[in-house]
């Protein structure tokens, strides 16, 4: 669960806060836990709420803006295999770093945490269709991070 907050909280400290802080909040509701899902899962959503609710508090003006600015513009992109270098682990993760907050939101949601565009546009209080331009706009960042990257240690 720690992975989970640290991909959207993206500070170490932080997701260790935020996770302790979910761990609270699951003993304190473990009454509301109804067994129409997994335990596992109900946690998971419990962590990604925290996770999320900390970083509306964090920075909310920030994270408003970008994803207003993002909203304005309409045109998707497709991210394309095809360009891209093989990438580690290790790579992803710090190019995921690099993105900014509300791509890496949606992205993390979307691929790591199986939310659909729905459900992202529920928690961060957004449009589906920014959803999937800011999925979209993230996917290209990342290929465009990871290219560079590599063109990089190439020279």
């Amino acid at each position: 669960m720690f992975n989970v907050c640290y991909r959207i909280v993206n500070q170490h400290d932080e997701a260790q806060d935020v996770l302790q802080e979910s761990f609270i909040k699951m003993f304190n509701q473990i009454d509301s836990y109804r067994e129409e899902s997994s335990f596992g899962a109900w946690f998971k959503r419990i962590v990604v709420n925290s996770s999320l609710n900390h970083i509306k508090k964090r920075n909310k003006e920030e994270l408003q803006y970008e994803l207003l600015k993002a909203d304005t513009d309409d045109s998707y992109y497709e991210m394309e295999n095809e360009g891209v270098p093989e990438t580690s682990i290790v790579e992803i993760q710090n190019a995921m770093e690099l993105l900014p907050e509300g791509y890496r939101l949606v992205f993390t949601l979307y691929l790591f945490e199986d939310y659909s565009h729905r459900e992202i546009a529920e928690e961060l209080g957004i449009t589906e269709s920014t959803s999937k331009s800011q999925l979209n706009r993230a996917k290209k960042k990342m290929k465009e991070i990871l290219i560079n990257r590599k063109s990089y240690e190439k020279n």
